[in-house]
């Protein structure tokens, strides 16, 4: 059965007691469905209170928006895997395309989070994408592959299978504008092609890049997504427990 996953990303958003306030209310606005996972992206400061207030629902599930690489040691500022997986975090984000506009993440920084968030028993989220400038030059493929050889690299198919990766145009984050449902398609086809190609059968693959509550269900209606990563659409509790119903009988 197919299982779809719906990815919230707070971004710099919501607080501990906010975080508390929103699963309060969202949990009592949604059931859990045998169909479909949830998982929340907090940032960094909410994220055992996100992780305390669903700890008994096993489809619900909390996790970082980055990582840095190393276990401890002297890096003002950043969180490691070690760390988020004590304040309750079971997944993280790695390579979203914020962190590579805006903060110069590289390719060879989303391999060593992901090979860290693996040792350390999270699930990675890579995040791969093309601007605008990259789509309109007909780049999309070999720049979702470069990212994916980057990010990956090194790992074998037992690794690759516990990595979900996000498909995020950079110009349709935000933006309004998201790519059509084929358009997305052909590049999960891609992704799914170049990971089979290394030995994962299976992979995961969502979409993300301004999806809300009114194409949700075209997106989703399209069988080569298995999810979505969402952003401004994720902060409302109420929006959010209609969106992730989305297709449910």
């Amino acid at each position: 059965m197919r299982r779809v996953l719906f990815a919230a990303n707070w971004k710099m958003h919501l607080g501990p007691e906010e975080a508390r306030a929103y699963l309060k209310t969202f949990r009592a606005r949604y059931n859990r469905r045998d169909d479909r996972d949830v998982w929340f992206f907090a940032p960094a400061v909410s994220l055992e209170a996100a992780a305390q207030a669903i700890r008994e629902r096993g489809d619900l599930l909390v996790g970082a928006q980055d990582i840095y690489w190393e276990p401890k040691g002297a890096f003002t500022g950043a969180i490691s895997a070690p760390l988020a997986l004590q304040a309750g975090a079971k997944a993280t984000l790695v390579g979203h395309s914020e962190r590579r506009q805006l903060f110069g993440e590289t390719d060879d920084d989303t391999r060593r989070k992901v090979a860290a968030a693996l040792a350390s028993g999270l699930a990675p989220l890579l995040c791969v994408g093309d601007t605008l400038a990259e789509r309109e030059a007909g780049h999309t493929t070999a720049v979702v592959t470069r990212q994916l050889a980057g990010g990956l690299s090194g790992l074998d198919g037992g690794a690759l299978a516990r990595v979900v990766i996000a498909y995020e145009p950079v110009w349709a984050i935000g933006t309004g504008r998201n790519a059509t449902p084929q358009d997305a398609a052909a590049v999960h086809r891609e992704v799914r092609a170049w990971l089979g190609a290394r030995g994962a059968p299976a992979p995961r693959v969502l979409y993300g890049g301004s999806v809300n509550v009114k194409n949700a269900a075209e997106l989703l209606a399209e069988r080569e997504l298995d999810g979505v990563l969402v952003g401004g659409a994720s902060l409302d509790p109420d929006a959010w427990s209609q969106l992730v119903q989305t297709g449910a009988a």
